[in-house]
C-alpha cells in the first residue's frame, strides 16, 4: 500500500478521526434519547383504584321535601274527613275547641320551627294551617251562618281569608307560601259580590278589571317573585275576560263596551309603560282594546257601510303614534353606555320589585320604542284587515273578464257580482293609498303603488261602471302602470337605494338613518357614539388595545371584512311592482274585449303598442317578458283579423306564418336576450300554426315549407346559423313528405333518398375536415336511412327491379368501402348485398334442394364439418385478420 504520509502521522490522523465520531455518536445518542422521550412520554403509574360510594337515588334535602308533601297532605285529607264526615257527631263546644285547638297549632308551630331552621317542615305546617282556615269557614257557614247566600258568603270568606294570610305571610317572611294563596284568595271577593249580587255580564267583566288592576299593581310594587307570576298571571285571566267580553259587547251595545275597554287599555298601557319587557305585547293589547272601543262607536253611529273604513280610520290614526319617536333622545328605548334599554324606556326593568316608581324625565317628551311599536303594530294588523276586506272587488274586476260565460264576439257581457257589496271598498283602498304614500320608505312606496292598481280595477266593481267605460279605465290601469315601469323616477323621490345586511347584525346598511328623524342632542349617547363620564372631551384617533394574557382575540385582532348585499335601487323596485300590475290589467283588459269585435281590436292593438314601447324603453327582464308580450298580442290580432275576414283554418294558418316571419326579421336587430325571447315566441306561433293547419295536409306541406324559408332566411345571420340551418333542413324534409303523401307516393325511396343525399353530402365535407372522424358518424346514418327500408321493401316485393338495383347499390357501397377503407360502406353495404341475395337466391335453393336426395344433404353438411375441422386453426387465423382489417378501417 503506498502511503503520501509517513505512519507516524497517518496513525495520528486516524485517532483524530475516530475520536471525532465517538463524539458526534454521543451527540445522535443524546438527541435519538430526547426525541423518544418527545414521542413516547412515560406513563405515571396509576393510582390505586377505590371502590366509589354508591350513588344516592335521591338527595336528602329532596327525600325531606317528598316526606313532608306526602306527610301534609295526609292531614289535610284527615282534616277534610272529620270536618265533612265527623263534625255532626260532636258538641258545639267541641267543636269550637277542636277547630280552634288544631288550627292555632298549625298556625303557630311554624313560628318555632322557623326559629330552630327546620324551613320545609314549616312550609308542610303552615300549608295545612292555611287549608284548616278554608275548613273553619266552611264550618263556620255550615254551623253558624247556614241562611247566608253561598256566593256572598264565599266573596267575604275570600277576601278575610286573603287579608289574614297576607298579614300572616309578611309577619313569617321565610315562608313562601301564605303570601302566592293570599293574591290567589284575593281574586275572588270582587267577582263573586257581583255575582251575588245579581250583576249581569258588564259587572262581572268590571269587577274582573277591577282585580287585574289590583293584581298589576301587585306586580309592579312587590318583590317577591313568587307573589309576582301569581299576580300577573291573576291579571292576564282575568284582564282578558274583561277584554273580551268588552269586545262582545262593542257589537252588540258600544256605549257599554267602550268605557270597559278604554279602561283595560289605559291599565295595559300603563303596565306597559311601567315593564318594558313586555312594552310590545301589552301595548299592542291596548291598541286593538282602544280600535274596538272607538270603531264600535262608529260603527253605531255611521251606516253599515261605513263600518270597516271607520275602522281602518282609526287603526291609522293610531299607527301614526309610530311617529312619534322620529328621533333618538333621552326617552327613546336606545340603551346607554354600561345601561340596559330598560334605562331609556321610561322605568327600570325591576319595576314591581320595590323598585323606584319615577319615571326619567325625558320619558314623557315621546313614548318609549316598545310601546311604540306595540300601538304601531295593533294599528297596521287592524287596517291590514280591512284592506283584506276590500279586495274582494279588486279580484272581482282582474278575474271576472277571464271566467267567460258568453261567447266571443256575442256582444253579451256577463253578469256583474258583488252587486251588494259595499261601495266603500274603495275608500279604503284610497285612504290605504295615501297612508302609505306618507311615509318616505321604499316598502310602503310599492304598497301605495300596488293599493293604487287595486283601487283603479276594483273602480268599474264598486261603481258598476258601463262596459265602454270599465273598458277604457283598465287599458288606462295597463298604460300608467307600464309607464311607471319604464319611467319610475317622479315616485322615486325622497327614497335612497335600501342595503340588505348579508351577514350579521351591524353590516354595513344595517342601520339606516331615518331622513326624517329628529337632530340628535349634544352629548346624547348612542350605541355608534358611546360616550362615559371619563371620557376625555377631545377624542384622537382610535388606537386598538395592546394584545395579553387577559385581552381576548375579538378585542384587538384586525376584524375581516363584512359581506354586503347589493342595493335595492328604488326605481328598480318600483318599475317591477308597477310591471306586474300592468301585466295582469293587459289580460284582463283583453279578455274583458272579447265581448265585441271593435273592442278587441282596439284593446290588442293598445296592448301591443305598450308592450312595444316597453320592450324598446324598458330595461332587464321587464323588456324581455314585454317583447314576448307583444309577439303574442300581434299573434291575437292576426286571429282576430282571419276570424272577421272569415277565414277557413288553413288560411289563418298560412296567416298566422306573418308572426314568425316578423320575429325572425326583428330579431336581426334587437339585443340578444330580446331577440332570442322574440324568436322562439315566434317559433311557437309557428308550431301553432302548423297545428292549425294539419286538418288539410297540401296546405300543411306549404306551410311547412314557407316555415323552412324563414328558418332558411334565419340562419344567414352567424350566431343562428347552426341552429336555424338544421331546423330549415328538417322543415323542408318534413314538407316534402307531406307533399309526398299528398301525392300519395308509397314507394320509400322517394321519401329516403332526400334525406340521404344531403346526410351524404354533409359526411364527405366533415371527412375532408377532419379525417380522423369515423365512417360510422359521416356516412352510417346516411346510408341507413335509405338502404335498411329498400331492403324491407325488397323482401316484400315480388318484382326483380327493386332487388336488382338494391344489390348494385349495396355493391357499389362495398366496393367503395373497400377502396378507400371505410368500415361502415363495407360492413352496410356488404350485409344489404347478402341479404339481398339470399332473398333473390332463396326460391331456387329451396326448389334445388327439394329436387336433391333426402340424403345428400346430411351428407354435404358432414363434408362441411370436416372441411371446418380440418382447417380451423386456419379459418380462426383468417377470421383474426379480418377482424383486425375491419378495426383499422375508419
Amino acid at each position: 500500500m503506498d502511503n503520501s504520509l509517513p505512519p507516524a502521522d497517518e496513525l495520528v490522523l486516524v485517532d483524530r478521526e475516530l475520536a471525532q465520531l465517538d463524539t458526534r455518536r454521543s451527540q445522535l445518542l443524546a438527541r435519538r434519547a430526547w426525541l423518544i422521550q418527545v414521542l413516547y412520554p412515560p406513563v405515571a403509574a396509576a393510582a390505586p383504584l377505590r371502590p366509589r360510594p354508591p350513588v344516592a337515588d335521591s338527595t336528602p334535602r329532596s327525600a325531606q321535601n317528598v316526606l313532608l308533601t306526602l306527610g301534609g297532605t295526609l292531614l289535610t285529607i284527615a282534616a277534610v274527613a272529620f270536618t265533612l264526615v265527623s263534625w255532626g257527631s260532636m258538641g258545639i263546644g267541641a267543636r269550637a275547641t277542636v277547630l280552634a285547638v288544631v288550627t292555632g297549632a298549625a298556625l303557630t308551630a311554624p313560628v318555632a320551627l322557623l326559629r330552630k331552621g327546620l324551613v320545609s317542615t314549616a312550609e308542610a305546617v303552615a300549608a295545612l294551617g292555611l287549608v284548616l282556615m278554608v275548613l273553619d269557614a266552611y264550618a263556620l257557614h255550615r254551623v253558624a251562618l247556614p241562611e247566608a247566600d253561598g256566593l256572598g258568603y264565599t266573596a267575604v270568606a275570600s277576601a278575610v281569608l286573603a287579608a289574614a294570610w297576607t298579614a300572616y305571610g309578611s309577619a313569617l317572611s321565610r315562608l313562601r307560601i301564605p303570601l302566592p294563596v293570599a293574591v290567589a284568595a284575593a281574586q275572588l271577593p270582587l267577582p263573586l259580590g257581583v255575582l251575588a249580587a245579581g250583576g249581569g255580564s258588564t259587572a262581572f267583566a268590571w269587577a274582573a278589571l277591577l282585580t287585574a288592576t289590583a293584581d298589576a299593581a301587585v306586580v309592579l310594587w312587590t318583590r317577591p317573585v313568587a307573589v309576582r307570576i301569581t299576580a300577573g298571571t291573576a291579571a292576564t285571566a282575568l284582564g282578558g275576560w274583561a277584554l273580551l267580553t268588552g269586545g262582545w259587547l262593542s257589537l252588540v251595545s258600544p256605549w257599554s263596551g267602550a268605557p270597559l275597554l278604554l279602561a283595560g287599555a289605559a291599565v295595559t298601557l300603563y303596565g306597559a309603560w311601567r315593564v318594558p319587557a313586555f312594552a310590545a305585547a301589552a301595548s299592542a293589547v291596548a291598541g286593538l282594546a282602544v280600535l274596538t272601543a272607538v270603531g264600535g262607536l262608529l260603527r253605531s253611529a255611521l251606516p253599515a257601510d261605513w263600518a270597516v273604513p271607520g275602522y281602518v280610520l282609526c287603526a291609522l290614526a293610531l299607527t301614526s303614534v309610530w311617529r312619534l319617536g322620529g328621533g333618538t333622545a333621552a326617552g327613546d328605548d336606545v340603551p346607554g353606555p354600561g345601561g340596559d334599554a330598560s334605562e331609556a324606556t321610561g322605568g327600570d326593568a325591576s319595576h314591581g320589585a320595590g323598585s323606584d316608581p319615577a319615571v326619567p324625565a325625558g320619558a314623557g317628551a315621546r313614548p318609549p320604542r316598545g310601546i311604540r311599536l306595540g300601538l304601531a303594530g295593533a294599528g297596521a294588523g287592524v287596517a291590514a284587515l280591512g284592506l283584506v276586506w276590500a279586495l274582494p272587488p279588486v279580484a272581482v274586476g282582474l278575474l271576472g273578464p277571464v271566467a267567460r260565460t258568453s261567447a266571443v264576439w256575442s256582444g253579451e257581457h256577463a253578469a256583474r257580482a258583488l252587486t251588494s257589496f259595499p261601495a266603500t271598498a274603495v275608500l279604503v283602498l284610497a285612504v290605504a293609498v295615501a297612508a302609505l304614500a306618507a311615509l318616505p320608505r321604499l316598502w310602503a312606496r310599492c304598497g301605495a303603488l300596488a293599493l293604487s292598481w287595486a283601487l283603479l280595477t276594483a273602480l268599474p266593481v264598486s261603481f258598476e261602471l258601463p262596459y265602454a267605460a270599465t273598458l277604457a279605465l283598465q287599458l288606462f290601469t295597463t298604460a300608467a302602470a307600464l309607464w311607471i315601469a319604464v319611467r319610475p323616477g317622479p315616485l322615486t323621490r325622497g327614497l335612497r337605494a335600501v342595503t340588505a345586511p348579508a351577514g350579521r347584525p351591524g353590516a354595513p346598511g344595517a342601520d339606516m338613518p331615518d331622513p326624517h328623524a329628529a337632530p340628535r342632542e349634544a352629548g346624547s349617547t348612542t350605541p355608534e357614539a358611546p360616550a362615559t363620564a371619563s371620557a376625555p372631551a377631545t377624542a384622537g384617533p382610535a388606537t386598538p388595545p395592546v394584545p395579553g394574557p387577559g385581552a381576548p382575540w375579538a378585542a384587538w385582532a384586525p376584524s375581516r371584512p363584512r359581506a354586503q348585499a347589493p342595493a335595492v335601487e328604488p326605481g328598480t323596485a318600483l318599475g317591477r311592482t308597477a310591471y306586474v300590475g300592468g301585466l295582469a290589467s293587459a289580460v284582463s283588459a283583453v279578455a274583458l274585449a272579447l265581448d265585441v269585435r271593435g273592442a278587441t281590436f282596439a284593446a290588442l292593438g293598445v296592448v301591443l303598442a305598450l308592450l312595444a314601447a316597453v320592450a324598446v324603453l324598458g330595461t332587464d327582464a321587464r323588456r324581455v317578458v314585454s317583447a314576448c308580450g307583444a309577439v303574442l298580442a300581434a299573434t291575437g290580432l292576426v286571429f282576430a283579423v282571419a276570424a272577421a275576414g272569415g277565414f277557413a283554418d288553413h288560411w289563418t294558418a298560412l296567416a298566422l306564418l306573418l308572426v314568425p316571419a316578423a320575429t325572425a326579421g326583428l330579431g336581426s336587430r334587437a339585443p340578444r336576450p330580446v331577440a332570442l325571447a322574440v324568436e322562439i315566441t315566434g317559433g311557437a306561433v309557428g308550431v301553432l300554426a302548423l297545428g292549425i293547419a294539419a286538418s288539410r295536409p297540401a296546405f300543411l306541406a306549404l306551410a311547412l315549407a314557407l316555415s323552412g324559408v324563414i328558418a332558411a332566411a334565419t340562419a344567414v345571420r352567424p350566431e343562428r346559423r347552426r341552429f336555424a340551418s338544421w331546423t330549415a333542413a328538417v322543415l323542408f324534409l318534413l314538407a316534402t313528405w307531406v307533399r309526398l303523401a299528398v301525392w300519395d307516393v308509397t314507394t320509400p325511396e322517394a321519401y329516403t333518398l332526400p334525406v340521404t343525399v344531403p346526410a351524404l353530402a354533409v359526411g364527405f365535407l366533415r371527412r375532408r375536415r377532419d379525417p380522423e372522424a369515423s365512417s360510422w358518424t359521416a356516412y352510417g346514418p346516411g346510408l341507413a336511412v335509405t338502404l335498411l327500408p329498400s331492403l324491407l321493401a325488397a323482401w316484400t316485393d315480388p318484382e326483380w327491379a327493386r332487388p336488382l338495383a338494391l344489390g348494385v347499390a349495396a355493391l357499389v357501397v362495398t366496393l367503395l368501402g373497400a377502396r378507400f377503407r371505410l368500415q361502415a360502406l363495407l360492413v352496410l353495404g356488404g350485409a344489404v348485398l347478402a341479404l339481398d341475395g339470399l332473398h333473390e337466391l332463396a326460391p331456387y335453393v329451396v326448389q334445388a334442394v327439394g329436387a336433391l336426395p333426402r340424403w345428400l344433404p346430411p351428407a354435404l353438411a358432414g363434408l362441411l364439418l370436416l372441411a371446418v375441422g380440418a382447417t380451423y386453426e386456419q379459418r380462426l387465423r383468417d377470421a383474426r385478420r379480418l377482424r383486425e382489417r375491419l378495426a383499422r378501417m375508419r
